[in-house]
């Protein structure tokens, strides 16, 4: 078993693809987008994650790349600074090492450390496939069909892999009534610094320095929308601007317009995805695609993981066996994430002002430990 394909270039299918060629693999990556994604919230680099990083010779780059966020600070209704909120460099509220670094920029990291070892096709997807012991024969949106030893879907939350593998999206994927939106702020920031975060009952808004740019976020608690697009931006915009419409203070107006004229914006439901098996056959799931608890649950952490786990179990065994091995072994890691996600929810998006407060003590607390 030798050529693998992987569908998705974010954070999961780069990091497969270095470690499947170090191993001897032919890896070819497909993507949908025509390049590199700009847009995403920023993420940590922590737990299991920080030995793959090391051992990939990408750490340097990582932390050239972090953002310049020290603290914490929460913005009351007028726009007054209270509360500060340290945030120890490379270390997590726990003590924990971790590098926080856009998302855009993980992804373009790792990118960078595999596209000389891996076939890398931009601007399609994979539209079918069917399968024999031996093999995959893969259909593709424009490229002709090729075959493959083992197909890997490392396209997130609404992977076309997994759908195609095992049904509808709905079957397996779990709201948790939380909502999250970003955009590049598209100004310089007094505080390069200090993470602003203005919450109201089941609203949050945040302003997130990084090195060269601000990224203004809005997380809020919503119920399902029937026949959600995650690629209708209009919609994305209408659902946005209505949660926040009766907010009048602080900045949120402000913010509000550069949502409607934003070109670049980032929206999807937190969703959690619940399988009873990653794989089919000749064909496993990876990422968020496989175990997502989206911005809960360390998921580019939980990515970079896994990929390294399903390297190592291809390079040992054959392909039911190594399957079966990274999905026991990595399942360890995701599914405790899964059971914390509504508990995080909580933290983040307090739904009554009594749960501000709470959070706001809890933080404190912890902060100074």
């Amino acid at each position: 078993m030798r050529n693998v394909l992987i569908v998705g270039a974010g954070v999961a299918g780069p990091t497969l693809a270095y470690w499947l060629a170090r191993a001897g693999f032919r890896p070819t990556v497909v993507e949908r987008a025509r390049g590199q994604r700009s847009s995403g919230n920023p993420v940590d680099v922590r737990g299991p994650a920080l030995p793959v990083a090391e051992q990939m010779g990408v750490v340097p780059a990582l932390r050239e790349a972090a953002t310049t966020v020290t603290a914490m600070r929460l913005i009351d209704s007028r726009g007054r600074r209270r509360q500060r909120l340290p945030m120890p460099a490379g270390r997590s509220p726990a003590g924990t090492a971790e590098i926080e670094v856009p998302r855009a920029d993980l992804a373009s990291i790792l990118y960078a450390a595999a596209r000389d070892h891996a076939e890398f096709v931009f601007d399609d997807t994979i539209t079918g496939f069917t399968q024999d012991p031996a093999g995959v024969d893969v259909t593709f949106e424009r490229s002709a069909p090729r075959r493959f030893d083992l197909v890997v879907g490392a396209d997130g939350l609404h992977s076309a892999v997994r759908r195609l593998a095992f049904g509808p999206e709905a079957t397996f994927v779990r709201h948790l009534g939380v909502y999250v939106a970003t955009t590049p702020l598209g100004e310089p920031v007094d505080h390069p610094g200090e993470a602003l975060m203005y919450n109201t009952p089941g609203r949050l808004i945040s302003v997130h320095p990084s090195r060269d740019h601000a990224l203004l976020a809005f997380i809020f608690r919503g119920p399902a929308i029937p026949g959600f697009d995650h690629r209708d931006v209009a919609l994305h915009k209408r659902v946005l601007l209505h949660a926040y419409a009766n907010d009048r203070n602080w900045l949120v107006p402000t913010y509000l317009e550069r949502v409607r004229a934003a070109e670049d914006l980032y929206f999807d439901s937190v969703s959690k995805v619940v399988l009873p098996s990653w794989s089919n056959g000749r064909v496993t799931l990876l990422g968020d695609a496989a175990a997502s608890v989206s911005l809960f649950g360390d998921g580019s952490s939980m990515a970079m993981a896994g990929a390294l786990t399903l390297a190592n179990a291809l390079k040992n065994s054959g392909p039911a066996t190594a399957l079966k091995r990274y999905e026991t072994e990595h399942r360890r890691r995701t599914d405790p994430k899964g059971r914390r996600a509504r508990l995080a929810a909580a933290m983040i998006v307090p739904s009554t002002r009594p749960g501000i407060a709470v959070r706001n003590t809890a933080a404190r607390l912890a902060y100074r430990r």
